[in-house]
């Protein structure tokens, strides 16, 4: 587990056959509310609590789960950790939220033939990817949690309901697989992606200053170099149509 900031802390995710989301932590930890954004994959909770514990951060101090988008290497182990917390509530995007609700796992999977897969790799029953969603998120939000402050931003593209947050005062972003390191892009290809919102999303957050870059998967940057997401965007925009 990584410091980033005072108020930011980054549990690398733990790549198998399938990739494995990173988690971050973010509010001050004296203020006793913090929040986890993401799980990650199937079997990864216990790991990824026992790093928060390790800082000697008390598990109480949880008190909700920001989801990016709802991919199974993202909300895989969801269920793992709200066993172990179950006090945290869950907060998704509304497009999204309103699929678990109902059991539509087609958000999680991508695509059937990844279902039939998953299914049989992990033991997956029909129906373990439904949840209650405690706060349905829109875009447009600020957040005040533990000290900090973050905006809420809708980026489909990648997903329906892919979201980023954008700390302004510090400059971090925390995009999902919206945009990587290294030029790198999330899938365009999967139930509910678009590559033309992707292009998008791409160039609205290429219009924030960003300092720390912090995605769902492969390195952190944390000396964003002016005008890298904007780059990246017009790297892939013949691609994104």
């Amino acid at each position: 587990m990584k410091q980033v900031t005072d108020a930011v802390f980054f549990i690398q995710g733990q790549d198998e056959f399938i990739p494995d989301s990173h988690m971050y932590v973010i509010g001050n930890p004296s203020s006793k509310d913090l929040s986890l954004v993401d799980a990650g994959l199937i079997g990864k909770g216990q790991y990824k609590l026992n790093a928060i514990q390790s800082l000697g951060i008390d598990l109480s101090d949880i008190k909700r789960v920001i989801m990016t988008h709802t991919h199974l290497d993202h909300i895989g182990c969801l269920r793992e950790i709200l066993d172990m917390i179950p006090h945290a509530a869950l907060w998704v995007h509304g497009s999204e939220a309103e699929d678990l609700e109902k059991g539509d796992e087609r958000t999680v999977y991508g695509m059937d033939m990844f279902q039939s897969m998953c299914q049989a790799q992990y033991g997956i029953k029909p129906g373990d990817f439904a949840f209650q969603v405690d706060r349905k998120l829109q875009g447009g939000e600020t957040l005040e949690i533990g000290g900090t402050r973050w905006e809420v931003i809708h980026i489909p593209g990648h997903s329906r309901g892919s979201i980023g947050l954008y700390c302004r005062e510090n400059r971090i972003l925390i995009p999902g697989d919206v945009v990587y390191a290294d030029y790198a892009i999330g899938r365009f290809d999967l139930h509910g992606a678009s590559g033309a919102q992707h292009k998008a999303s791409l160039f609205a957050l290429a219009e924030l200053d960003v300092e720390i870059l912090l995605p769902g998967h492969n390195r952190i940057m944390e000396k964003v170099p002016p005008g890298y997401i904007r780059e990246t965007a017009e790297q892939w925009a013949p691609y994104l149509a």
